[in-house]
């Protein structure tokens, strides 16, 4: 039975590591995310015999005392075959990738992974779940008549943003390859998305293939599909991408990010428009359109040979480009407003407004992780100002939250300092019991309570940073 419609997604966390838990409920919950935890996957099963309808998403580690993360993740398949689950461990090798993801995992995360790597593989995790499920919903309804679906918008009246969608239409309305390029967080897969909302293939799958985060080995596999017995851990034929794409779209999000030799077999299928599974001699014609996106200068990566100039010719019909969101200064305002109507409806929460020197700040910022950035931004002005009707600043630039800074004049040196303080579940794990002690007076009792963890652990983490001479 599929998993009721939910306001907030719900996700549920299996890992020994009580910290990790703190760690991981803080973070989600800036992003609107609800956590669950277990620490054994024993005591997860209980918890999913009773409420497994209750989660969108598990995330458990793979190395665990009694029952490890595989013996765990194989009975989910069993009894509950509609729930993603993603893999952490600080065990990582090929082997158990491989072992992961062909069990059924839909994402492998070797530790250690930054705080945002890992809130964008749970964000498309639960987008494909959404689409999953309004897939399902709609099998039973098929007729004659277009399906309605979610209405997609690309917020903006900049001069920049309303040529480019004056463009779509006639970029949608055939099936030649697109290729979006623009920083992170510029909104390049909304734009896919539009592209396929607004073609004759609207009523067809978008599948979305994020090439960065697949794993070097199994990124054949998940494009193409495989046979059984194709490679040690294949125990069962697996459908690619483009099978799934079927009549509609494949969205290849940083595609610069493929290695060459899968290049090549790329450039093949766009040529050939058809398909060869690992472990196959046959070849099946295909119908899909390909969206690639790229946020890197491919000018630089085909001059350094790690992007096929034939593949970029191939797959851009139609280059499109991105503006960053300090370039378009002047949608900000349409953004905010966007987005506080979006996450008050969400949270079932009475309309709002920004201040006038919050609204003066969002103007004054450079924004390094665009539009995203302001997003998130924004969601947590929603929450933190609660049944306030009025968002102030210290709502959303609040000293506690390491990645809410002051607006920079100097733009390269706020990109510098962004991309040097992009932190890890480790770092911020450091960060937090620092902070607990320097709260506490070092008292490190008072400061275990404090993070719901033992005083041992603090210990026994202090003497590991003094070795790593990261506290003197």
């Amino acid at each position: 039975m599929a998993a009721p419609q939910r306001d907030v997604p719900h996700i549920l966390l299996v890992d020994d590591e009580h910290l990790l838990h703190t760690l991981f409920e803080r973070l989600f919950t800036r992003h609107g995310l609800r956590l669950t935890s277990c620490y054994n996957a024993l005591q997860a099963m209980e918890v999913l015999k009773k409420e497994a309808d209750a989660f969108d998403l598990v995330i458990t580690d793979f190395k665990m005392p009694d029952m490890d993360g595989l013996e765990l993740l194989a009975y989910i398949r069993q009894e509950h075959p509609d729930l993603q689950v993603i893999m952490i461990t600080a065990h990582a090798n090929v082997q158990h990738a491989v072992r992961a993801m062909q069990n059924g995992a839909i994402d492998y995360i070797p530790k250690p992974f930054s705080t945002e790597e890992l809130v964008e593989r749970v964000q498309a995790a639960l987008a494909r779940r959404r689409e999953q499920q309004e897939a399902r919903a709609k099998q039973p309804a098929r007729t004659s008549q277009r399906r309605a679906r979610p209405t997609i918008e690309y917020v903006g009246e900049h001069p920049t943003i309303r040529r480019l969608k004056e463009m779509l239409p006639r970029v949608a309305a055939n099936k030649a390859p697109v290729f979006i390029q623009g920083e992170s967080g510029t909104g390049k897969e909304i734009l896919a998305r539009l592209i396929h909302q607004m073609s004759d293939r609207a009523d067809g799958p978008f599948v979305a293939i994020n090439c960065a985060n697949l794993p070097r080995e199994l990124v054949e596999s998940h494009l193409f599909g495989h046979r059984k017995g194709a490679f040690t851990g294949a125990i069962e034929d697996m459908t690619g991408a483009f099978e799934r794409a079927e009549g509609g779209t494949l969205l290849l999000d940083e595609i610069t990010e493929v290695d060459l030799a899968i290049q090549a077999k790329l450039l093949r299928v766009l040529q050939e428009q058809e398909i060869q599974k690992v472990g196959s001699t046959e070849t099946r014609k295909i119908d899909v359109r390909v969206i690639a996106t790229s946020n890197r200068n491919l000018s630089e990566a085909i001059a350094k040979g790690e992007f096929r100039e034939d593949l970029y010719h191939r797959l851009s019909v139609f280059p499109l480009s991105v503006p960053p969101l300090r370039e378009r200064m002047s949608d900000v305002p349409l953004l905010v407003t966007h987005f506080i109507k979006k996450y008050c409806e969400l949270y079932g929460l009475p309309p709002k407004k920004v201040s006038d020197a919050l609204m003066e700040r969002f103007m004054q910022y450079h924004w390094p992780g665009n539009v995203r950035q302001l997003e998130n931004y924004v969601q947590r002005g929603v929450l933190l100002s609660a049944e306030r009707e009025v968002i102030e600043v210290e709502d959303v630039f609040n000293d506690f939250f390491a990645d809410a800074e002051p607006a920079r004049q100097n733009a390269s040196a706020e990109k510098e300092e962004l991309l040097g303080r992009v932190q890890t579940i480790e770092d911020m794990e450091r960060e937090m019991i620092l902070r607990a002690l320097k709260e506490t007076n070092n008292n490190q009792q008072l400061a275990a309570q404090k993070l719901g963890i033992s005083a041992r652990t603090i210990r026994n983490k202090l003497k590991r940073y003094r070795e790593q001479g990261l506290i003197s």
